[in-house]
């Protein structure tokens, strides 16, 4: 009896250390300036919000071309939007 229950235990260890659903993957520094290169590249963003999981408010940016994301500071969604208009601009008058 003892050897099952020890048997069950180190399955459920085994489990609970493989498994990372439902462990939130917060970020802990942000940073304040991110190069226009990689703000052009941004494939999607997300806002983590400092509310749940996570200590700190970040704004996560997935980049092309890099295997793991960019946790910058929320202001920095404001110069990616004006640099994003900026090159829209400039399509539309380069057409």
């Amino acid at each position: 009896m003892d050897l099952k229950v020890a048997f069950v235990i180190i399955c459920l260890c085994a489990l609970a250390i493989t498994s990372t659903e439902g462990i939130p993957k917060c970020c802990i520094t942000t940073k304040k300036f991110i190069p226009g290169r990689l703000l052009r590249k941004v494939q999607r963003y997300e806002m983590q919000k400092d509310s749940g999981a996570c200590d700190i408010t970040a704004l996560i940016l997935h980049i092309k071309g890099l295997s793991r994301p960019v946790c910058a500071d929320p202001q920095v969604l404001e110069r990616m939007i004006s640099l994003s208009k900026k090159i829209k601009l400039h399509k539309y008058r380069t057409h």
